[in-house]
């Protein structure tokens, strides 16, 4: 029974050390994940800091930096909350190794005991410093992607500026072809607008004359109207005073043709006041040998008999074209058609 409870004890603290192996390698593992995970935090946020930058953060909107800002506070956090928790084991570890040294302990397994602990602590330490450094080159690298990114964006900014340059230099030439062209342009039309103007001068003089001459045609006009209507008042009082004795011999003439009218029914004269009317418009033409119109005729026959018709007047001129001669007068607007006695020439011709 002894030697089997003292078996017992060898196995439980057999089992004892190597479930502390277990422990320790399981802290171990613990610990380099961790120092992975801090590692990687650290990228994180090395990278939401680069975002952060003035030149990147530009190509951000509004709602994308409150999302970046957010998730690189978050970042921070997590990161700073597992590097304490790293220290935290360190220290721990420290102490530990700490009170192993001041212990003085005969037994050799503790000194080895400490020795594989100090060798774990090391080799702990080297893991971290290895991600650190790890970390470091990852900036590194992201610092020397920036600058490359910055100086062909530096080459570009150049050549746009360059380009840009020469666009303003071009664009200027032509602007100066065109003033040219325009000083050109206005010198022409001033030399336009002073040939205008004398022209201008010209007319106005010319018409200045016209209306000059103008102004002496109407007066000439009005005293050959004043004359014209002196004579029409002499004619017509001279009318008056023969058409009494031109009344008497159409009549007798008239009663003599009775008796040839009748055999002769195509007569021109039908009825004795168309042969009364002949007559007297045969004394006033007599007495205006240049004609009168159709208007004047008649209103001197109205005078006479208010039941004349200017129609019928017309219709018996008409037919009496060996008597009468209807001729045209005057040019565009004043054009006028006027009646003539022609008597004395159709007598020859019939």
């Amino acid at each position: 029974m002894i030697q089997s409870s003292n078996g017992h004890i060898r196995r439980l603290t057999g089992e004892k050390s190597q479930h502390e192996k277990e422990m320790e390698e399981a802290k171990d593992k613990f610990k380099t994940a961790l120092a992975a995970i801090v590692a990687q935090f650290e990228q994180i946020v090395s990278v939401f800091q680069a975002a952060s930058k003035q030149k990147a953060w530009d190509h951000f909107s509004k709602a994308q930096r409150k999302n970046l800002d957010m998730w690189r506070k978050q970042a921070e956090e997590i990161r700073n909350m597992h590097n304490e928790q790293l220290m935290g084991i360190r220290r721990e570890e420290e102490m530990e190794m700490s009170d192993d040294d001041m212990e003085d302990t005969p037994d050799s397994k503790d000194s080895e005991d400490s020795g594989v602990s100090q060798a774990e602590a090391l080799k702990e330490e080297n893991d971290s410093l290895r991600c650190q450094l790890d970390a470091y080159r990852n900036e590194v690298e992201l610092l020397k992607q920036e600058q490359g990114k910055n100086q062909p964006i530096r080459s570009e900014e150049d050549n746009t500026h360059s380009q840009q340059l020469s666009f303003l230099q071009q664009a200027l030439q032509g602007m100066q072809k065109q003033l040219l062209k325009m000083r050109e342009e206005l010198k022409q039309r001033e030399a336009e607008l002073e040939k205008s103007l004398e022209d201008k001068q010209q007319l106005k003089n010319q018409v200045l004359n016209l209306k000059e001459g103008l102004q002496n045609l109407q007066n000439i006009h009005a005293m050959q109207l004043e004359t014209a209507k002196q004579d029409d008042r002499g004619s017509e009082e001279s009318t008056n005073q023969t058409s009494e004795a031109t009344v008497s011999t159409v009549v007798s003439c008239s009663q003599e043709k009775e008796g040839p009218t009748e055999k002769n029914p195509q007569s021109p004269v039908q009825s004795e006041r168309e042969a009364l009317l002949v007559g007297i418009i045969s004394t006033f033409l007599h007495v205006h040998p240049f004609g009168a119109s159709i208007e004047y005729i008649c209103s001197y026959l109205q005078r006479l008999d208010t039941k004349i018709n200017p129609s019928e007047v017309e219709a018996l001129l008409s037919r009496l074209p060996c008597t009468f001669r209807q001729e045209l007068t005057g040019v565009g607007a004043s054009l006028e058609k006027r009646w003539n006695f022609c008597g004395f020439q159709g007598i020859k011709s019939t």
